[in-house]
């Protein structure tokens, strides 16, 4: 059985000033992430910046990030495209760097009907039978559904093992929930509707607040496991500010904005995304500052 872990951080991807990725801040940051509640790190999905990256970029990415966490958190790989060839070209180079799997989101902005999506899944993993795949719903972004009943479909191939359900929609994970087996694993794509999710069999986070708060997303899932509902649900209500801080404007800009806000040297965001304004910075201030996530 395939086991990505609880918290995996959907990892940004930092620049330098000139645009150029910052190979040596994105090794220090996986380590920290590491060290600090995470299982697993997903390297160039949406909140790296995966549209604006080239291919090259990317593998050197995979590798720097691999190389830094030496086998300490499981490494997926964001290799999903809107063309089936060059998600499959990126997820057999992934599986042929030794990484633990790759994330695969639905084909952005030629929006295939469901047998489009199911023949583009199904195509990837025949291309590498037996590495790990999770599925990657958010239609907000794809302007497609990937409805329960293609993924029902899809889990006919084993190594296909998970999904990031990030429609919103808990009944849609219920009913993922409910025709699939225990062993495939539901993340949740939103950081506030993980305990939710949790509560209808969803298995953990493919978070964006565990680079600041990982340990506590990580404390809030184990307490839910071991019937510390009150607890869980406590922690939840803590974070569920910076939950939502976080989404004030599109992802990755508030999370590159609050890592600055700490020290980190991650840059700006590649255009067509912009840095964070002013308004944006003093609502993240007020949450870290509340949170204690901030330097005296």
């Amino acid at each position: 059985m395939t086991d990505f872990g609880r918290v995996i951080t959907a990892m940004i991807t930092p620049f330098t000033a000139d645009g150029a990725i910052a190979y040596e801040v994105a090794a220090n940051l996986a380590q920290y992430l590491v060290a600090n509640g995470s299982d697993g790190i997903v390297v160039c999905g949406t909140t790296g910046e995966s549209p604006t990256l080239t291919w090259e970029e990317e593998f050197q990415l995979f590798q720097t990030v691999q190389q830094a966490v030496a086998g300490k958190a499981k490494i997926i790989a964001g290799t999903g495209s809107n063309s089936t060839r060059e998600a499959i070209h990126a997820t057999a180079k992934a599986a042929e760097l030794g990484l633990d799997g790759a994330l695969l989101v639905v084909p952005y902005y030629n929006k295939p009907p469901q047998e489009g999506l199911y023949a583009h899944f199904q195509a990837i993993a025949k291309a590498v039978p037996g590495f790990p795949l999770m599925l990657y719903n958010i239609p907000s972004r794809t302007g497609q559904n990937l409805l329960p009943e293609t993924v029902i479909r899809l889990t006919d191939y084993p190594n296909i093992v998970a999904i990031k359900e990030a429609s919103g929609s808990l009944e849609q994970a219920s009913a993922l929930r409910a025709a699939l087996p225990p062993t495939f694993r539901i993340y949740a794509g939103d950081d506030s509707l993980t305990l939710p999710l949790l509560a209808i069999g969803g298995y953990g986070v493919v978070s964006v607040a565990s680079h600041l708060v990982g340990s506590r997303i990580q404390e809030m899932i184990q307490a839910f496991v071991q019937g510390e509902t009150a607890k869980a649900t406590a922690i939840h209500c803590q974070l569920l500010p910076l939950f939502k801080v976080l989404f004030v404007t599109t992802n990755p800009i508030p999370i590159k904005a609050a890592l600055s806000l700490q020290g980190w040297p991650v840059g700006a965001p590649r255009l067509p995304l912009t840095s964070a304004s002013d308004a944006v910075i003093d609502q993240l201030k007020t949450v870290l500052d509340d949170l204690g996530l901030l330097k005296s």
